[in-house]
């Protein structure tokens, strides 16, 4: 049988494209290959991993339960805990192993961003430059090289294959079609409920590059085929569905947060909002002293800061709005700030001012914005093509070697700590758990300044108290260790549900130091108090 010549150019393409897509993940294995050589750290890797039971004995029954019934590390998101109880069941606590996965994640969305991109748009190059952004940024290192942040990717992976069957659906419009979207979405909000503005994406995905929603042949999609038009009341309608999904994983999801949600006056999240938003942005072109941990400031920002973050940010959005005509720079801007929205503290969950992983997703919009900006730029004013291939080599170049010593920085704990402490100021925990390292390092000479720095540094908080308190202990200073004790069981006096395991830690430390000195009165009543919250609180 004779292939016809569209045929033939279609396979010619499809083949291309798979290529392509196989270059970018070995590209990204890589450059991030390292990370089989570092450690779990001492933030989230232990409550998602090593020191939980739940998952570190692998899959089972009792597991699977717990996994969709639980609210453990304060979230509800059954299939990261499933993915974390497969690794143990399949590696056990071989690091290794489970950076591996995290990393073989990530180059799968990377390839995925293209397919969806190039899919969508017609564009291989700048789908692909896209894709390779997003795969080698400095930015997206803190997702891949921390265990605990599997969540991250695996919602991704979700969020880019139901962004591909919506354009499969809506190119033939079928029920069928429709519900392969939404189940993606839910697998994905199970995963970690940052993807729950995917109905807003794909409002915007209407507007370019589907071009849903313009009269046939008016301004045709950007893709391959040319895809219906609707009313843009319709469209509304049509992402009905899952906006209630999205609701129910909102709720559920504050519920999970409930305590470990921060209040701050409402001037201070917005001002710390709007200022965050002009930092992502610099970080974008200039990603240097990034952290794990920016801690969030006890007051509103500067108000310089705050009015030139605001002054850039509507200036960026009136250029892309007046500048419509090029749809792909308004949808990317909007992109960057509708997915970026939930998780810029307006609602403060956590104590940091802003977090790199945040970009995972919301980078996307920035990087359409400047890959398509770019190369229009460069047909309008006839720039040679190899100029603008070498500058994008370039780029990456840059970026693969920024990323490069970014991931070095996650090698272990105490690597990963001072340098978090080398790139921000006033930070207590990173102060405090770089203490702790060092501490179960067996250096507690020198965890000692550090952690009496987080101490000073939040004083009314009972962590940096008790982790001095077991520092001394250890170095056989017992006076000191039990005053450390005493200021916990103060410090959480008001507020005993939430802080169960620092004071029942306390009590019993406490009983062994007095054991230690001879006290036996003392000891037998700390330890008493301690089996008493475990009676009255279980594991709370």
């Amino acid at each position: 049988m004779t292939v016809r010549p569209r045929s033939r150019l279609l396979q010619s393409a499809a083949a291309q494209q798979f290529v392509v897509a196989l270059l970018l993940m070995v590209a990204t294995v890589a450059v991030y290959y390292p990370v089989n050589r570092h450690q779990f750290v001492n933030y989230d890797d232990d409550a998602y991993v090593t020191s939980n039971l739940q998952v570190k004995y692998g899959l089972d029954r009792a597991g699977v339960k717990w996994a969709f019934t639980s609210y453990d590390a304060n979230n509800w998101h059954p299939l990261t805990w499933l993915s974390h109880m497969l690794d143990c069941e399949l590696f056990g606590l071989n690091p290794a192993r489970h950076h591996e996965s995290n990393l073989l994640l990530h180059a799968l969305n990377a390839a995925l961003l293209f397919w969806v991109l190039t899919r969508a748009t017609g564009y291989t190059g700048r789908s692909f430059m896209v894709a390779a952004l997003f795969a080698l940024h400095p930015i997206n290192v803190e997702s891949v090289a921390w265990i605990a942040e599997r969540k991250n990717m695996l919602s991704m992976l979700f969020f880019l294959l139901a962004l591909g069957a919506y354009r499969r659906y809506v190119r033939e419009p079928r029920l069928a079609r429709y519900v392969i979207v939404g189940l993606l979405f839910a697998l994905g909000l199970m995963s970690k409920p940052q993807i729950i503005t995917f109905p807003f994406v794909l409002l915007l995905w209407d507007y370019w590059p589907l071009g849903r929603m313009f009269p046939a042949g008016s301004e045709p999609s950007s893709g391959t085929v040319v895809i219906p038009a609707r009313s843009f009341s319709w469209l509304i309608l049509e992402k009905l569905p899952l906006l209630l999904l999205a609701v129910a994983s909102a709720v559920v999801t504050m519920e999970a947060q409930r305590e470990n949600t921060v209040s701050y006056p409402l001037a201070v999240r917005v001002g710390n909002a709007v200022v965050s938003y002009a930092w992502y942005v610099a970080k974008t072109f200039w990603p240097s002293n990034l952290a794990l941990l920016y801690p969030h400031p006890p007051g509103s920002p500067p108000a310089l800061q705050v009015v030139a973050a605001s002054l850039f940010l509507l200036e960026v959005t009136a250029l892309v709005i007046v500048g419509r005509r090029r749809r792909c720079l308004l949808v990317g801007w909007l992109w960057f700030l509708g997915t970026l929205l939930p998780m810029v503290g307006l609602v403060q969950v956590g104590r940091q001012a802003m977090a790199d992983r945040y970009a995972y997703l919301s980078f996307i919009g920035l990087f359409i914005m400047l890959c398509w900006g770019l190369a229009e730029l460069s047909e309008q004013r006839h720039l040679s093509r190899t100029w603008l291939a070498a500058a994008s080599l370039a780029a990456l170049l840059g970026m693969v070697a920024v990323s490069h010593r970014q991931i070095g920085y996650w090698s272990n704990s105490i690597t990963l700590w001072t340098r978090t402490l080398a790139v921000t100021s006033n930070n207590y925990e990173a102060e405090n758990d770089l203490g702790v390292a060092l501490m179960e390092g067996g250096k507690l000479n020198e965890a000692l300044p550090h952690l009496r720095s987080a101490m000073a540094i939040a004083p009314l908080a009972p962590i940096p108290h008790l982790n001095l308190g077991r520092c001394e202990q250890r170095l056989g200073d017992l006076p000191q260790a039990i005053e450390q004790y005493q200021k916990v069981i103060g410090l959480t006096q008001g507020d005993i549900v939430n802080n169960v395991r620092f004071r029942h830690e306390a009590f019993k430390n406490m009983g062994v130091a007095y054991h230690d000195l001879g006290d036996t009165a003392h000891a037998y009543e700390n330890v008493d108090e301690a089996n008493a919250l475990l009676r009255k609180y279980g594991h709370k």
